[in-house]
């Protein structure tokens, strides 16, 4: 198991500048976008806010927060989401562990997105912001949640869930899951069902962290198989290593596509999986 790293001492404080929901960190403000705030440039004119909490200005709401998000990655590299739980300490060898990924995925020339908290994702962003790669946090708004982590280069805030699970999928070639609770399984079992389904094509998922993943794969095994819930080649959908340069491989093998190990050719065919579940 990898070592913890050593506590970024003397780090100083990089600028940081708002634009609505989006935080960018770093560099100078582009002068096209110094000026007038958003709401200096609204009329100011009151009246009754009822509107603001009807179904329809939810929508409106929706539809701002997908041009938000969809504004601000659209334009990023080839990037990876790495998911993982916010309770992970600095202390735990897990920490370190992302602090690797993050890092050996950053110098595979592939920016590095997470749900911008504490943790296992601060430890993601923390590896790809040491490697001078793009680090990206995609935040949610939650009674108890804190800023986006200090390793965020660019980072937005989003109020749904599911907008934001749109971009963490949309706008990635893979999934990394590092030991999480409820949100990473939630991330875990969604991206699965992307790729039975075959909603998405050629995205790998990779659980890193054999101890931890092995009992979940086991009663999937066991039970769900057994059952015939699902086939056992969905059991190949996704990829279980203790193994960094292992995460590396299957990502770039999907996106050269062929196979880990292989030497070339094209696509593989969609494995039939028989019926699945909508």
């Amino acid at each position: 198991m990898t070592t913890t790293p050593e506590p970024a001492e003397g780090r100083r404080p990089r600028p940081t500048r708002h634009r609505g929901p989006v935080m960018l960190r770093g560099g100078e403000p582009d002068p096209r976008t110094v000026g007038t705030t958003t709401d200096q440039r609204l009329l100011d004119r009151r009246g009754p806010t009822d509107w603001v909490h009807t179904d329809p200005w939810r929508v409106l709401r929706i539809q701002s927060e997908f041009v938000e998000g969809f504004g601000l990655l659209a334009e990023l590299p080839k990037a990876v989401s790495v998911f993982g739980s916010a309770r992970t300490k600095p202390d735990d060898p897990f920490y370190a562990a992302g602090v690797e990924v993050g890092a050996a995925l950053a110098r595979a020339g592939y920016a590095v997105i997470t749900g911008g908290g504490p943790g296992a994702m601060e430890a993601a962003n923390r590896g790809a912001c040491e490697a001078d790669g793009l680090s990206v946090g995609l935040g949610i708004e939650l009674p108890f949640e804190q800023e986006l982590n200090e390793w965020v280069d660019v980072g937005i805030a989003f109020r749904y869930f599911f907008i934001r699970k749109t971009m963490f999928v949309k706008y990635a070639q893979a999934f990394v899951i590092l030991p999480g609770g409820f949100g990473t399984l939630d991330e875990l079992f969604e991206a699965l069902t992307l790729v039975q389904t075959r909603k998405v094509t050629r995205f790998p998922v990779v659980l890193f962290g054999t101890a931890y993943w092995s009992g979940l794969i086991d009663w999937i095994r066991s039970t769900m198989v057994p059952a015939g819930t699902i086939n056992a080649a969905d059991l190949d959908l996704f990829t279980l290593t203790d193994d960094v340069d292992e995460v590396v491989a299957v990502i770039r093998a999907a996106d050269q596509g062929r196979e880990p190990g292989d030497n070339g050719g094209g696509m593989r065919a969609p494995r039939d999986s028989g019926p699945v579940d909508d």
